[in-house]
């Protein structure tokens, strides 16, 4: 016998979204990387920087003088003013000086090297019109290895990519691991990822100077958001929930977060975003604890917690939703090779060690022996 020859090999033409998805999405992923993070450092414009101001008329003056760029609010003291610059209320405190001639800025180069340059040189300007000498002092200074207070936001990025990088695995492990095992992993490594960045950043490092256990709660919130929410956006929207969590929180999240340019300096819909998002109440509940004594730290807390229950919740219901119905105990079919989808999560019928899903109404029952029987003597 001759081996017969293969028919030719022919290759199958995959449709044009095949191909055409995934180079779409890198486009739009780069552009907006590129539109949010250079934008806005592009011309960035002070927008109402809180500023108090001791004295009525020089109140007044400077709020006529500098417009809407600056948040004039009067002040009784200026104890009372630092106090406030202390607790981040405001940014700056502007005064005379011992003679009523001269002025004199306090600022805290902790709100940021951003916010703190534009509200300078918008006073600066002041003072050269009105020609009087000005004199800075930083009342609230950023940390010996916090030179331009960026150590936060890095922290906070690198937590929020480690959050991403373990959901995507998550996703793969659907087949394989329960519903639980697979929240267990997310919450254990996100008190884990907290717990080492905080020390590598505090302690080993001395970068960020806030309370070790208050700093490794923020970033473990801030992974679980990141984990839980990749997760739920990979389950409700499928293949395109990876890189709609990448524009999130990756590119969008941490480029408002107000670290590299401060709030201040935004547009108004940055701010809000900044506001809403995970790395942006991550960066701000960091400095708060670093150097405003916990002042306006819960509202962070609630957001960060906000987006881990709340992805958690919502990724819990959709997979008991897909949970398929309990078969009817004596059903019939005529066809010998069923086919039904089921989705990843129903955990209760798993055969061990291939991950597949069977269902019991898929079992093929034994023959009875007295059948066999019956059979055996017929042939005979």
């Amino acid at each position: 016998m001759h081996p017969q020859p293969h028919p030719p090999h022919h290759r199958r033409r995959h449709p044009v979204r095949v191909w055409l998805q995934p180079f779409l999405i890198g486009l739009v992923i780069v552009s907006a990387f590129v539109s949010c993070y250079v934008g806005l450092m592009r011309d960035p414009q002070p927008h109402r920087i809180p500023l108090a101001v001791t004295g009525p008329q020089l109140a007044n003056k400077v709020q006529q003088a500098l417009g809407d760029s600056i948040d004039v609010r009067r002040a009784d003291s200026t104890a009372e003013a630092r106090d406030a610059l202390r607790h981040r209320d405001i940014v700056a405190v502007l005064g005379t000086g011992p003679h009523g001639k001269d002025l004199k800025l306090d600022v805290a180069s902790a709100n940021g090297l951003s916010t703190t340059t534009a509200v300078t040189k918008l006073v600066t300007a002041y003072a050269h019109g009105a020609d009087q000498h000005l004199s800075v002092s930083d009342i609230v200074p950023l940390d010996r290895y916090d030179a331009r207070g960026l150590a936060g936001f890095y922290v906070s990025f690198g937590v929020t990519l480690s959050g991403f990088a373990l959901a995507q695995n998550v996703v793969g492990l659907s087949g394989l691991l329960h519903l639980r095992h697979r929240f267990t992993l997310m919450a254990v490594f996100a008190a884990a990822s907290g717990l080492v960045a905080a020390a590598i950043a505090g302690p080993v490092l001395g970068a960020v100077p806030a309370p070790y256990l208050p700093l490794a709660f923020v970033l473990a919130l801030l992974a679980a958001a990141a984990a839980f929410t990749t997760k739920m956006l990979a389950t409700y929207v499928g293949p395109l929930g990876i890189p709609l969590a990448t524009l999130l929180l990756l590119t969008v999240g941490n480029s408002t977060s107000g670290a590299t340019v401060g709030t201040d300096l935004m547009p108004s819909g940055a701010r809000t975003v900044s506001a809403l998002l995970p790395p942006g109440a991550a960066v701000r509940a960091i400095a708060d604890l670093s150097y405003f004594q916990s002042s306006h730290v819960l509202a962070p807390l609630e957001t960060l917690i906000l987006w881990a229950a709340g992805s958690a919740v919502l990724l819990a219901f959709r997979t008991t939703k897909q949970r398929p119905a309990a078969p009817t105990p004596h059903r019939t079919t005529t066809d010998a090779t069923p086919i039904a989808h089921w989705a990843d999560t129903d955990e209760r019928h798993s055969a061990p060690g291939n991950g597949t899903t069977r269902h019991p109404a898929f079992t093929v029952p034994p023959k009875e022996p007295d059948t066999v029987l019956k059979a055996s003597s017929d042939c005979v």
